[in-house]
């Protein structure tokens, strides 16, 4: 069950070009870390580190910036992955992490 901001954050951007992905009704998640990554932007938004259109504005910048960049040797679309990218420049906007700071976390997650 989503919370009264979750609700708002997935309804807000229904519609749109970046509209999380669904079956049957129900938010998609192939793996945790997309699940994690999708609670995290929530989670910082609602607790006002950052507003909702910020994280939404580079949502639909970084999934442009996956089209436009496409070739016949892009790897298969993963919405997902854009929104880490938004999450990590929401976050970097907002100073809630550092460049070096980032690099260090996703080089140990990986």
């Amino acid at each position: 069950m989503l919370t009264q901001f979750e609700q708002y954050a997935v309804t807000s951007m229904m519609g749109a070009g970046d509209t999380p992905p669904r079956a049957n009704g129900t938010l998609c998640f192939a793996s945790e870390w997309e699940r994690s990554a999708f609670g995290v932007a929530l989670a910082l938004a609602r607790d006002g580190h950052f507003e909702w259109e910020d994280f939404r504005r580079n949502l639909i910048a970084a999934i442009g910036d996956w089209e436009r960049a496409q070739t016949p040797h892009t790897p298969d679309w993963n919405y997902y992955e854009q929104w880490l990218a938004a999450l990590e420049a929401t976050m970097l906007q907002h100073g809630l992490t550092t460049p070096e700071e980032l690099a260090a976390r996703t080089g140990a997650a990986a």
